[in-house]
């Protein structure tokens, strides 16, 4: 019993602050959302338990196609922006540009929008669509004599899908670049030895050895995508209308701008449960269970 302690006092030591933050801020908050999904809690405060009360004014919601659609076209095209974006900004800056200083220079640059607070961010990219002569699309507008235009109104998904696609680019670029530096340069070395193009060294290299990378971009940008909403309600809050609005977002309207925190605790348990099933799906399509697995001596 003395030996056992013994091997677990360390790991308890250095991870059970990590483990008591997780339970505190993570773990504990999912419980609370799965008791307050199946009540009626507004504005009064009160544990008035309902049953599937929620759900069944979620499926009978007439906002709720529009939200879903939206939910998915930016989810999906925000992931694709943040994951092959942000590969094409690592094999930039780390397999194309040798220099190591200028590579890094690059890189910063990029990062820039990620260590800013969102507020300033969000500000630019309003000045970006602003509808006025003085914005920027619409000064390039003017250019050509064309009247300006109303970019917030008329295409508020795609202002969305650019504003949080290009700043999460930002951290699969980070990932993708450390995972090109720690591929043996004897490789590259072999490939450029053998007459390889650079799409070859790229196709059956670099992107072969991504594959752990890829996999943890991919699920954490869709976990993060899917919940998060702070760029959307800054830039349009979901408007006009329902135009651009998203489940998380919707989540959060319906229980502190409606004071519906029964209803808006259960559209947050929907998000909670198309993640785990998500990231089950990925868990199974990346082989996550071989790829931790202990290397075999054949």
């Amino acid at each position: 019993m003395g030996s056992v302690l013994k091997k677990w006092k360390l790991p308890a030591i250095m991870l059970g602050p990590f483990i008591v933050l997780i339970f505190l801020f993570f773990f504990l908050p999912v419980v609370l959302i799965a008791i307050l999904a199946f009540t009626s809690m507004d504005s009064a405060m009160r544990w008035d338990f309902n049953g599937l009360a929620n759900f069944q004014k979620l499926v009978t919601d007439p906002n709720i196609l529009l939200i879903v659609k939206n939910t998915v076209i930016y989810v999906g095209f925000t992931l694709l922006i943040n994951v092959f974006f942000g590969l094409v900004l690592g094999i930039l800056t780390t397999y194309f540009i040798q220099k190591e200083s200028v590579g890094l220079f690059f890189r910063t640059i990029w990062m820039l929008p990620r260590i800013s607070p969102p507020v300033v961010y969000v500000l630019l990219w309003l000045w970006f669509f602003d509808p006025s002569e003085y914005g920027v699309l619409n000064s390039l507008r003017a250019i050509f004599h064309m009247p300006p235009k109303e970019w917030l109104t008329t295409h508020p998904m795609v202002a969305v899908i650019l504003a949080n696609g290009l700043i999460g680019a930002s951290f699969g670029m980070i990932i993708f670049s450390s995972a090109i530096k720690s591929i043996p340069k004897d490789l590259f070395y072999a490939a450029n030895v053998d007459g390889a193009s650079q799409w070859s060294i790229i196709k059956d290299i670099i992107i072969p050895a991504m594959r752990w990378p890829l996999m943890f971009v991919t699920l954490w940008q869709f976990l993060s995508l899917l919940t998060s909403y702070e760029y959307i309600l800054l830039l349009t809050n979901g408007g006009p209308l329902f135009e651009s609005e998203v489940l998380a977002l919707y989540s959060y309207h319906k229980a502190f701008r409606n004071f519906e925190f029964g209803y808006g605790s259960a559209i947050s348990l929907v998000l909670v449960l198309i993640a785990l099933i998500f990231s089950f799906i990925m868990w199974k399509l990346f082989g996550m269970k071989k790829m931790m697995g202990s290397s075999r001596i054949e």
